[in-house]
């Protein structure tokens, strides 16, 4: 993508009110003021938050909310380029359950309060495969400190991947961790079962079944401990 497309794109992100986007600088002067209040003061229903990371360009976060009016879904992703087709996508269908924060996943406890969110999708991340670099995988002890913070009580991690290396991984996480797995498999559309994770497929991973890579799919809570 050119330049000139991007800064147009960042434009017009500009003009989309489901669109929060606050530097790190901003962020330490006050809190967030949308924090602990989402439902309150953005969705105006006390329907359950779903919060997809990484979310790319709003594929599975626009996918989800088309399949589930009855919940709220929120995409995060450092990419504003990106995000940019999921802003036009929720416009154009007028999907009101939909918004999309620009920042690191890092920062994520800067925008969510306790038991706000009641389910974490995170759908083809970065494998982040040096063993130096695990800490920065999204299913590492790390992140889901930062998770404990925001789930509800017996909130759902999703995840979906094309990396056995990182499937693999998270199973070792759970087993550790003490944390309560609901669902593992290695091979997601070679189950008989009818699952609405099979429903929405992003251009990705279209094209990655084309080549004839497997998805893994691991749904888990956290465990007492957090």
């Amino acid at each position: 993508m050119s330049s000139k497309n991007k800064l147009q794109r960042f434009a017009e992100n500009e003009t989309f009110s489901n669109l929060f986007q606050v530097g790190y600088e901003q962020l330490q002067l006050g809190p967030f003021p949308m924090k602990g209040q989402w439902n309150k003061d953005f969705f105006k229903n006390e329907n359950p938050i779903v919060l997809e990371l990484g979310c790319g360009k709003g594929e599975y976060t626009i996918g989800l909310a088309r399949h589930y009016p009855e919940k709220n879904f929120i995409g995060m992703d450092i990419k504003g380029a990106r995000l940019w087709r999921g802003l036009k996508n929720a416009a154009e269908e007028g999907l009101t359950n939909v918004a999309f924060v620009r920042s690191r996943i890092e920062m994520i406890n800067y925008f969510f309060g306790k038991n706000e969110i009641s389910e974490v999708w995170i759908t083809f991340p970065d494998p982040q495969p040096r063993k130096a670099r695990q800490h920065k995988r999204l299913t590492s002890p790390r992140f889901l400190n930062h998770y404990a913070d925001l789930l509800k009580p017996g909130g759902l991690i999703h995840l979906k991947t094309d990396s056995e290396l990182l499937y693999n991984y998270t199973l070792e996480i759970i087993e550790s961790g003490g944390h309560n797995m609901h669902y593992a498999t290695d091979d997601l559309y070679a189950t008989i079962e009818e699952m609405d994770v099979k429903r929405i497929r992003t251009f990705y991973e279209q094209m990655w079944l084309a080549q004839g890579l497997s998805i893994k799919y691991i749904v888990f809570s956290l465990g007492h401990e957090g």
